[in-house]
């Protein structure tokens, strides 16, 4: 939880992209409880900095911020919650948790949402715990698209009837919308466990039996309905 006066911040927050700047500084996007902040580090990169042990990627930190005139703060104390070592065990873990915060901070400079925080919580304590990949990202393609105001029809297609449980769909791009198809690799189960990651977190998630075999025919359409 956060704690604000007039000119400092005190928040719980992510690394989405550290910069150099000057001879030992370092620019941070982060992402916090309260949306999107920037702030320099001053003399982070120097051997015995005290900040440089709380500003590390893939951690959950805790950081004191000076704001004066612009919108750029300045670090005054950092402290590191949690860090996430686990997910340097393999690439694709560092491969997912890396898009996960390009796309996270992408988002957030185009609009504000209280869910993108969230999102990148439970998506990097997931994947440090060892979560199936699959059912993470399919996890935040879907909360990502929602917190984005763009969540995909799970109960009506293209031609505005009710999904049916006897019926197969696909993703309509044209349409943004799910379409009945023959072939197609979404039905009632799939459609389910959609609305089942919209409603609850991976951890949850895990807890659901049989439910692998559908993160293919998910991630298909999250990723489609995100251009991937």
């Amino acid at each position: 939880m956060s704690q604000n006066t007039r000119n400092d911040i005190k928040t719980l927050a992510y690394v989405l992209r550290r910069t150099n700047y000057a001879e030992a500084d370092r620019i941070l996007n982060l992402i916090t409880p309260e949306g999107k902040m920037s702030a320099i580090a001053k003399g982070a990169r120097k051997e015995k900095s005290k900040l440089a042990g709380g500003i590390e990627m893939f951690s959950l930190v805790e950081l004191n911020i000076h704001f004066g005139r612009t919108e750029l703060g300045v670090v005054t104390s950092s402290k590191m919650v949690k860090f996430y070592s686990d997910i340097l065990a393999s690439l694709e873990r560092v491969e997912l948790a890396t898009m996960i915060l390009k796309r996270i901070s992408l988002a957030a400079e185009v609009a504000e949402s209280p869910e993108y925080f969230k999102i990148t919580d439970v998506c990097l304590k997931a994947i440090n715990r060892g979560a199936d990949l699959e059912l993470v990202e399919a996890w935040f393609w879907l909360n990502y698209t929602r917190a984005m105001g763009e969540q995909i029809n799970l109960y009506f297609d293209t031609n505005g009837k009710k999904l049916s449980a006897g019926k197969k769909y696909d993703w309509n791009a044209e349409k943004a919308a799910l379409e009945e198809r023959t072939a197609g690799v979404i039905n009632a189960n799939t459609i389910k466990l959609m609305r089942l990651m919209l409603a609850v977190n991976i951890d949850m998630m895990e807890k659901v039996s049989g439910t692998k075999r559908y993160f293919p025919a998910i991630l298909r359409i999250a990723r489609a309905v995100n251009k991937i």
